[in-house]
């Protein structure tokens, strides 16, 4: 179980980390693009992320947040104001990662309400397909969340979304 968990938001200084975080997040993530040039590795055994990661500090409505267990790293988020409905968003989870030593200890539950209740407003989490897991988790997240109002999982297959939309409001 989960003794001290923190989200921070990174500093500038920070970014490498992230960077560093986002090599396992994609890892994970590869075995979702099995028989694509998505994910691949280049030829130093790094992967070329396509998150343009100086942003999050450059751009406003963008948060690049730090998760940590005991003090420990447990994973990031990276929220921003952009999300993939076209609608209007306070809020959108663009990436959330938690270390698989983390994982189903309530680490990226507790992350996720600490995220909720620091920013509230109207957000968007959209989850790929691809990722069953990663979708049974929001769901549950969300839904778990006190004064949650106005969710809906919307299942899109367009240009802007290829899985689940979860639209759902925070009050403050």
């Amino acid at each position: 179980m989960i003794d001290r968990l923190t989200v921070d938001v990174a500093a500038a200084a920070e970014q490498s980390i992230i960077a560093n975080l986002l090599q396992l997040y994609i890892h994970d993530f590869s075995e979702l693009f099995a028989g694509t040039p998505r994910c691949d590795l280049d030829g130093d055994g790094l992967y070329r992320p396509d998150i343009p990661l100086a942003d999050w500090w450059r751009l406003s409505g963008h948060v690049p947040l730090l998760i940590r267990v005991d003090g420990r790293l447990a994973g990031f988020a990276l929220i921003n104001d952009h999300g993939h409905s076209g609608r209007s968003v306070d809020w959108n989870i663009a990436e959330f990662f938690i270390v698989r030593k983390y994982r189903r200890a309530g680490a990226g539950h507790a992350a996720a309400q600490a995220i909720f209740s620091r920013w509230p407003g109207q957000w968007e989490a959209a989850v790929m397909r691809a990722n069953t897991g990663a979708r049974a988790f929001w769901e549950r997240t969300i839904a778990d969340y006190p004064g949650v109002g106005g969710i809906a999982a919307e299942d899109c297959h367009d240009d802007r979304w290829n899985g689940t939309l979860f639209r759902f409001a925070i009050a403050p």
